[in-house]
């Protein structure tokens, strides 16, 4: 059998290790000039200079993101349940209450109907998800948020370069966290960023990430070590010179599938929109399992099901959301497998998933 096609492949080179052999052949290690200009370069590549605060997880990021947008007990925010399950923790851990809401299948993200039904007046915030790196309904959304007087928030973990009607992810919501994991479009090892729409929100997020101090020992908030270091920082600024260009093939990758896959549901891109293609979706309306199964033991290409079970549903969130039903979150659990588009892939890998999907779906798995 052919080699296996992983699902997703990070991709370190020798500049990479050369950047970190210079961070330890200096002695800083920890947070410092690395991450400083990181945090600069992060920022006028994808946040059209917004401030950027480097933060150890994209989890981490997203908590205190939160937190730093004054979100605390008492506040209910608005999220999809169609995501990993680090929306809704981030949310709950600041005492604050995770509203789950249906997505519409189009971008897998927020639904602007149903969150408008969800609002409430304990609601402080909407929080979207860019879900697999298409945006999400944000001209919808940011208007919504500004009727209503409720604020905007990104989960950008996956959108790296996306953007809608030429604007970047990460310049709408009050704070915007990036995922910096190594399966993500551009990596530091492990790490987030969080870009924050002004100064306040921006030092807040520095203090909480420094057991909220700004200078040594002068504490001025409760705060976390969430720091990350120089290590991962010069990582990924080495990522940042090469991630367009991963983009571009990315989405190369994406196109090809498009044009020749058969019998399954393509992503569809809303206009306007420039999706960079963290994963490539497609829907499997029968038998998905039977499909991922066979795609593996007879063709020997890998696949990813992001997410099976809806955040709802899982034992540690779904207190927060007795009896509700969210029909198009179960269908696309039900239904969604990502296929391996990743700028590793080959002509002959394209050739081999095509083929195997193809086969598969006319077969009917």
């Amino acid at each position: 059998m052919s080699e296996f096609i992983p699902p997703a492949k990070p991709i370190i080179g020798d500049e990479e290790r050369e950047a970190v052999d210079r961070v330890l052949r200096s002695g800083m290690v920890a947070q410092g000039p690395e991450v400083a200009a990181f945090e600069a370069e992060f920022s006028e590549h994808f946040v059209q200079g917004r401030p950027s605060v480097a933060v150890n997880s994209g989890t981490a990021g997203l908590h205190l993101g939160l937190l730093a947008a004054g979100v605390g007990p008492g506040d209910e925010v608005i999220v999809p349940s169609f995501t990993f399950a680090a929306t809704g923790n981030s949310v709950a851990l600041t005492g604050g209450t995770p509203v789950f809401v249906d997505i519409e299948p189009e971008t897998f993200s927020l639904d602007p109907e149903a969150v408008a039904a969800a609002i409430t007046p304990k609601t402080k915030g909407i929080l979207p998800v860019h879900l697999y790196g298409h945006p999400a309904r944000m001209r919808e959304l940011e208007a919504l948020a500004a009727e209503r007087g409720v604020a905007l928030y990104e989960d950008a973990a996956q959108a790296h370069g996306a953007s809608l009607d030429g604007r970047p992810v990460g310049t709408f919501g009050q704070f915007a966290m990036f995922s910096l994991y190594p399966t993500k479009n551009m990596t530091s090892g492990e790490g987030g960023m969080v870009t924050a729409a002004n100064d306040d929100i921006a030092r807040m997020l520095k203090l909480l990430r420094n057991q909220g101090m700004e200078r040594q020992y002068e504490n001025e908030v409760i705060g976390f070590n969430a720091r990350m270091t120089d290590i991962h920082a010069a990582i990924g600024r080495v990522q940042l010179t090469k991630v367009d260009a991963w983009t571009a093939q990315r989405r190369a990758n994406a196109a090809f599938l498009d044009a020749n896959l058969r019998g399954v549901v393509v992503p569809p891109v809303v206009d306007g929109a420039v999706h960079v293609y963290h994963q490539y979706t497609i829907r499997v309306p029968e038998d998905r399992d039977g499909f991922v199964a066979a795609l593996k033991a007879e063709h020997n290409v890998g696949s990813g099901v992001y997410y099976p079970i809806p955040n709802h549903r899982l034992p540690s969130l779904a207190s927060y959301a007795p009896g509700l039903d969210l029909p198009e979150t179960e269908r696309a659990a039900a239904e969604v497998v990502s296929l391996p588009v990743h700028p590793s892939l080959s002509q002959d890998d394209l050739d081999r998933i095509v083929s195997a999907v193809n086969s598969l779906a006319g077969a009917g798995a």
